[in-house]
């Protein structure tokens, strides 16, 4: 959890907002996996997010169901992807890890085991996709035994009483909901969510990170006009590896220009 505070506190000394790229663990293999995620954090990632592929993933577009269905091609299971990070962490020992999953994946280990496995690979967050708030205590009591943040999807249409509440059991970050439905970078993100922005600091929530539909450097400064602490941009990036998979070393090139184009966008005129 200290990476993430250590990691926004450096962000706000140099007025930076942080850049923060998604991708399914173990797409389109193992090995390719690991360098795409050397080339994220070589083109200036701030922190990573992470996914465990899952064969039901209900909050994912077809973008990003297709980066699991690669990954389970290739054989990747659960425990290689806490294997892969673990080689993560011990190669970059500073930078922010989050995971993006689904219950049926911590179900399966049992919620303590599941967390202290987080623990024990150096996995900063979890943010398990389809158990709401009201639902998260067994998962959210779990993580902080262990510390790790427990990471919850502030919607747009949260009333007061749910922003009170992801104030109060969220660590970590604030994942900001650009709008409801699935991910996807054909979906623009909509208006800047200033008004949710200033009720979560008012609350003293953990600072927001924009995602769902971010693919520009545009949308990435209209991110952090709205006083939004980052952005997060999954299947913009996801996209690259799709369209690079038979040029394993153009993606990485692509992907690490991508990040630092949308990095740039974060750092305040």
């Amino acid at each position: 959890m200290e990476r993430y505070d250590n990691a926004f506190a450096q962000l706000k000394a140099r007025q930076e907002g942080a850049f923060v790229p998604f991708v399914t663990l173990g797409d389109p293999g193992p090995e390719q996996s690991l360098k795409i995620i050397d080339a994220l954090i070589e083109g200036g990632a701030d922190a990573l997010e992470l996914g465990i592929p899952f064969s039901d993933p209900l909050a994912d577009g077809p973008t990003i169901q297709d980066a699991t269905l690669r990954a389970f091609a290739s054989g990747v299971t659960p425990t290689q992807c806490f294997e892969m990070l673990a080689a993560i962490r011990q190669k970059h020992p500073t930078i922010p890890i989050g995971l993006l999953m689904y219950a049926n994946l911590v179900f399966n280990r049992g919620i303590d085991e599941f967390y202290a496995e987080c623990a024990r690979v150096g996995v900063d967050s979890v943010l398990v996709a389809d158990v709401p708030v009201e639902e998260s205590a067994p998962f959210r009591q779990a993580a902080m035994r262990h510390n790790v943040a427990p990471i919850f999807i502030c919607p747009p249409n949260a009333d007061d009483e749910l922003l009170r509440q992801i104030a109060s059991y969220g660590r970590g970050y604030t994942y900001l909901l650009s709008r409801a439905g699935v991910t996807g970078a054909e979906n623009k993100a909509a208006l800047p969510l200033h008004h949710l922005v200033e009720k979560l600091a008012e609350y003293h929530a953990a600072p927001p990170l924009q995602g769902f539909g971010i693919s520009s450097p545009d949308q990435v400064a209209a991110a952090i006009d709205a006083k939004a602490a980052g952005a997060i941009s999954g299947s913009a990036i996801v996209k690259i590896i799709e369209k690079n998979l038979d040029k394993p070393d153009q993606m990485l090139a692509e992907l690490k220009t991508f990040v630092s184009e949308m990095k740039a966008a974060t750092r305040k005129a």
